[in-house]
């Protein structure tokens, strides 16, 4: 089996712009969430919001999504985005092994205004945030040192430095090329929620292009948001320890 490359993010963590970046190398076979479809719209849905009449797909469960990875991976390698909550309830030793782990990690507060946004009834169990400390913890129990942590905001300042260190520690080459595209991007295809909604900004960009730093102020946010930040904070600044530092 080739190489898998599993990228462990949050919800409105730039993931999808990395995972785009990835798509432009032409060398992987770059998977959209594939664990999220069937999490949320599989035969049997595992989202807590899920109500009796909303979108299933007979057939489609966390573990035909394995499967579907393994078979593409006999002929290929392969690169997946996806958020660790949704397959947390399969993680074994033997499972994590086939995986190559990276985590890109992003401040909550502009991951939960971000979310609030575009869901304001979202559930706190779509977050994602205890899920994906649990499974760096573990992976560094497993293999005895962490696997690599990319901050967003570092990505945004440096991307082609902390792209190349992303490709170093996985152990796949830097394709420099892949970090610019043109605008437009047609995310239908592997967009399985709505259509792509979610993917404004990456359909207005042109690549990964160095942005300066900013910052989201909770003052003003509603209450929720502040709560549910206060609560995810701390597995944030766990992985932020763990960065890739340049």
């Amino acid at each position: 089996m080739h190489k898998i490359v599993a990228l462990w993010a949050v919800p409105r963590s730039t993931s999808t712009a990395f995972e785009w970046m990835m798509r432009q190398r032409g060398d992987l076979d770059c998977l959209h969430e594939p664990f999220g479809e069937a999490w949320y719209q599989g035969e049997d849905p595992l989202w807590p919001r899920f109500r009796e009449g909303e979108k299933t797909t007979p057939g489609l469960t966390i573990e035909s999504v394995w499967a579907d990875i393994q078979q593409r991976a006999q002929s290929g390698p392969v690169f997946l985005k996806d958020f660790p909550h949704y397959v947390n309830h399969i993680w074994t030793p033997d499972l994590l092994a086939n995986f190559t782990h990276a985590f890109l990690i992003r401040d909550p507060a502009k991951t939960i205004t971000s979310m609030y946004d575009k869901w304001p009834d979202f559930d706190e169990l779509e977050i994602g945030f205890p899920e994906q400390r649990a499974l760096f913890d573990l992976l560094t129990a497993l293999n005895g040192a962490p696997p690599p942590v990319i901050d967003s905001d570092d990505l945004l300042e440096r991307p082609a430095e902390m792209v190349e260190a992303f490709c170093d520690a996985v152990g796949i080459p830097f394709v420099p090329e892949a970090l610019s595209w043109e605008p437009g991007a047609d995310t239908s295809d592997y967009s399985w929620w709505d259509g792509g909604s979610f993917h404004a900004n990456l359909k207005a960009s042109t690549g990964l292009k160095p942005q300066k730093r900013k910052y989201v102020e909770l003052t003003d946010a509603p209450e929720r948001v502040q709560r549910v930040h206060r609560r995810m904070k701390p597995h944030y600044d766990h992985l932020y320890a763990h960065r890739i530092r340049l």
